[in-house]
């Protein structure tokens, strides 16, 4: 059946106006099709996953998310996001996300749920136990040096280095370079010399 094209605008104009007729909703079903966002705080805030830094908007009410969008006037992505950064509401309301630290003791086979303080304590405790193994205030080198008689020849000399070889750190891309330049500096002062980051790598 061969249908022309002012038919077809037919036909869909009377589909369109029969479909808004009938659609007279009950109180209760206009109050479920009513916008989830509506009286929602709006934060924006950047995108968590990856270096590109994106913008997003996060609709909050009582203190949880209902809705996560692009942020429109974000210079980077305008608006848009990518599969990840627009499934964001979903993995934060999934209930199989961690929202606690875990921890499996050594030659145990399950991980145990443990609280924020005893983790980043432990961790702590780890750190400065590896830095104190592992620090090193000289290192011990070979250099070539001129004789009296003119002559070159390799000696070994020890020269001052306090630094770490047991701890090595890769950043996020996820940070800015405000959050970069303090760690660096802290990671620094530890001593650490193998320090890189995700974006490099």
């Amino acid at each position: 059946m061969g249908v022309s094209r002012r038919d077809f605008l037919k036909i869909s104009g009377s589909t369109l106006l029969m479909g808004t007729l009938s659609a007279g909703l009950s109180p209760a079903e206009a109050k479920e099709r009513e916008l989830r966002t509506r009286g929602a705080k709006e934060t924006r805030t950047v995108c968590p996953y990856c270096s590109v830094g994106c913008g997003i908007i996060v609709h909050t009410k009582d203190g949880k998310v209902v809705y996560t969008e692009g942020d429109p006037d974000h210079p980077i992505n305008e608006g848009t996001l990518c599969s990840k950064g627009a499934s964001l509401y979903q993995i934060i309301h999934n209930p199989l996300r961690l929202t606690k630290p875990k921890y499996r003791a050594a030659g145990a086979t399950d991980w145990e749920e443990v609280e924020w303080d005893w983790a980043l304590d432990e961790i702590a405790k780890r750190i400065k136990d590896t830095r104190d193994r592992t620090f090193k205030i000289t290192s011990r080198s070979k250099v070539r040096e001129k004789a009296a008689d003119g002559t070159e020849k390799e000696v070994e000399k020890d020269f001052v280095v306090n630094r770490t070889d047991g701890i090595a750190h890769v950043g996020s891309a996820a940070l800015d370079n405000e959050e970069c330049y303090l760690l660096q500096k802290m990671l620094r002062s530890w001593g650490l010399v193998y320090i890189e980051h995700q974006a490099r790598i």
